[in-house]
């Protein structure tokens, strides 16, 4: 899958500062209701994914899953999983990952 336009997306929210990174920003990020999108990387464990989908659900923010490594190449940010806050970015981040025409 290229992914060049989400990338791109990614890159700049982190510049915008409308990115949260780390285990408990993340789930701090969902619970305060600042979530706009939850992207994950591919590679993240299952027991963790699980704990953010839950979140996630309960919190009706959308989620995008990334191959291995893209959040990482998009951001510059080692982790595994990233949360976009409210707004323009998070929106149309979500409608790329969500349609597939991420390019």
């Amino acid at each position: 899958m290229e992914c060049g336009k989400l990338k791109g997306l990614l890159g700049l929210s982190v510049r915008a500062g409308q990115a949260v990174f780390g285990e408990d920003g993340c789930m701090k990020a969902l619970r305060n209701g600042q979530g706009g999108l939850l992207v994950l990387d591919e590679s993240l464990s299952e027991r963790v994914r699980e704990k953010y989908l839950d979140l996630c659900r309960r919190e009706g923010v959308p989620v995008a899953r990334l191959p291995e490594g893209l959040l990482f190449e998009a951001t510059g940010r080692p982790g595994k999983a990233a949360v976009l806050r409210k707004g323009n970015l998070a929106e149309q981040a979500a409608a790329c990952a969500e349609s597939g025409t991420a390019d």
